[in-house]
């Protein structure tokens, strides 16, 4: 049964805390009784009238309102104090109380404190386990509160005393909990209302939310610290996306650089989403229902991980980041060089993160990518993350149609350029696949690698997201022309050429040749390109403009090849009709 709010009386400071008295009083009573009914009205009673403090302090309706609330709060306090409380009384009120009182928290840093005491009150006299749910579930509320930045302060701080009281399973009750703390952050980091010392004391209770989890780790054995550990450091990189797109708070920052290398994280780890993964799987195991669980911000935090490092000697320092090696292994190695790509699309992607970040990305990419990449790709260097690089190649063409610095314009297109690189690289590698399959099939004393062999890293279904991710962007239509002719016309060649492969010799290790995905290539793919580039051709024909003249020369081999595709599609749907 629940109690309509009671309103503040109004008439005194006196009359108000005479109010909260009765209705303390009148919660003892009912739950010593051991009357349940009654008490949950007592209850819901006592957290309308709190609730009505609050709401009244908040927006400063009546004349000393702010001063009333820090007065019933304190009365709260030393209530929960009182020798003669019992432990029944105390177990009643910690499921509503810790969330009535986190409410005042926005109203003065006199209220905040002492909501954090009333909220430290509560773990002293109640069992961690016991509280961790009810902290977590008041925090998942917070999107119904007013000033939710500081409502969940307190709660936080909460969670960081229960994490440390904890005495068993202390892995598995933290991993509960992180999530919701990432969820809450992230929706009060991404809105552009609270105040910097509001995000600051956010920010601050984070941190110390992480150290103390450190702290745990500290006390644990292998088994147990090792996936404490990782669950560490997968919070610390979600904490770390959330200050960077928030506010681009550097000493945050370098707190959390500091916790990296106890959670066993390298920098050429993160960049290249091996630490991640490994993480990953030490905190989720087998269970995949667990992966939803955890925020994409996790690789977002680990490619801005060498992005702030990037920026800051000090974060490099802090991460005992070697940034010399990473930059030079990246360089050097073109596997490690490809998964950095394919990582950085989560920087280049991000809605929500300053354009400094990006212009300091873009200028890695341009450093990682120096140089002949084409000089060595290797077998099993992309076919793995083709698309997550093609991801990377769209998230750069928006770079360069939406930011306003011409610099990181120029400088985004020319990364652009050498990832594009890629798509005739890959196909260099399949004609590469196809001439070692034949060679196997014609020997018959390595029949059985013949058939290892059909299952090949290039020829699978990953080309036709390759292709895809090029010809048909995220955006949804055509490409942007003649910005990404170079890509366009390495994609065109790439599906031409296993078009005409994989027809020759009768197969379908791409998927390519299946009658729904030749209609979907021909109708979402062909033919707005085919409109696209015939209307950017007829605008220019007549215009004598160099700039026009270079659009139609740029266009021209596209052209051909453009049709050449749409022909063989057309020839392939005539077979299978």
């Amino acid at each position: 049964m629940s109690a309509e709010k009671t309103p503040i009386d109004g008439s005194s400071s006196a009359n108000t805390l005479l109010q909260l008295h009765q209705l303390l009083t009148s919660c003892s009573k009912s739950i010593s009784g051991g009357n349940f009914s009654q008490s949950q009205t007592s209850v819901s009673m006592l957290i309308n009238f709190l609730d009505s403090v609050s709401d009244a302090s908040i927006s400063e309706l009546e004349p000393g309102a702010k001063e009333n609330a820090f007065k019933i709060l304190s009365g709260i306090y030393e209530f929960l104090c009182s020798p003669s409380l019992n432990q029944e009384n105390i177990d009643a009120l910690s499921f509503e109380l810790p969330k009535s009182a986190s409410k005042f928290a926005g109203v003065s840093p006199q209220c905040l404190a002492i909501s954090d005491n009333i909220i430290h009150r509560f773990i002293e006299k109640c069992s961690p386990r016991d509280m961790l749910p009810i902290l977590c579930e008041a925090l998942d509320s917070s999107n119904k509160t007013v000033q939710a930045a500081t409502y969940v302060c307190p709660l936080i701080s909460g969670l960081s005393d229960v994490f440390i009281s904890l005495q068993r399973r202390h892995f598995e009750q933290i991993k509960v909990a992180v999530p919701v703390v990432v969820k809450v952050v992230k929706a009060i980091s991404t809105e552009s209302d609270y105040e910097d010392t509001e995000l600051e004391t956010l920010f601050e209770r984070i941190v110390v939310n992480a150290l103390s989890i450190q702290t745990v780790c500290r006390k644990l054995e292998d088994g147990e610290n090792e996936k404490l550990r990782a669950l560490l450091g997968l919070y610390v990189l979600q904490i770390l996306a959330l200050v960077s797109v928030s506010r681009n708070y550097l000493h945050f920052a370098l707190r959390l650089a500091s916790i990296l290398p106890y959670s066993g994280i390298s920098g050429l780890g993160l960049i290249t989403g091996y630490s991640v993964d490994t993480m990953s799987h030490i905190v989720i195991g087998e269970d995949e229902e667990d992966c939803s669980s955890f925020s994409s911000h996790i690789y977002l935090g680990a490619s801005l991980s060498v992005v702030w490092a990037q920026k800051h000697d000090e974060f490099a320092q802090a991460a005992k980041f070697d940034f010399g090696a990473i930059k030079t292994e990246l360089q050097n190695n073109p596997t490690k060089r490809w998964q950095a790509v394919a990582m950085l699309k989560h920087v280049f992607a991000s809605i929500d993160l300053p354009w400094e970040f990006k212009r300091y990305t873009v200028d890695f990419l341009l450093y990682i990518t120096s140089g002949d990449i084409s000089n060595k790709l290797g077998h099993n260097d992309c076919s793995l993350y083709m698309t997550s690089l093609f991801s990377s190649l769209q998230a750069l063409t928006m770079i360069i149609i939406y930011a306003s610095d011409t610099v990181l314009r120029k400088n985004a297109f020319e990364a652009l350029k050498r990832v594009a690189i890629l798509l005739d690289l890959v196909r260099g590698e399949m004609h590469r696949e196809r001439i070692l399959r034949t060679s196997l099939q014609k020997n018959e004393a390595l029949e059985a690698d013949s058939k290892t062999c059909q299952s090949t890293l290039f020829w699978s279904t990953s080309i036709l997201e390759l292709v895809e991710s090029v010809l048909r962007p995220d955006t949804g239509g055509p490409p942007i022309l003649p910005d990404n002719s170079d890509a366009v016309l390495s994609a065109l060649n790439l599906y031409r050429f296993v078009l005409m492969t994989e027809a020759a010799e009768k197969t379908n290790y791409t998927g390519l040749q299946s009658k729904n995905n030749l209609q979907k290539a021909y109708n979402e793919w062909l033919l707005p390109l085919r409109m696209l580039v015939g209307g950017i051709a007829a605008a220019n024909k007549n215009d004598i403009d160099q700039h026009a003249v270079d659009t139609v020369c740029a266009l021209n081999p596209l052209e051909l090849v453009l049709y050449r595709c749409i022909e063989l599609v057309e020839e392939n749907l005539k077979h299978l009709a």
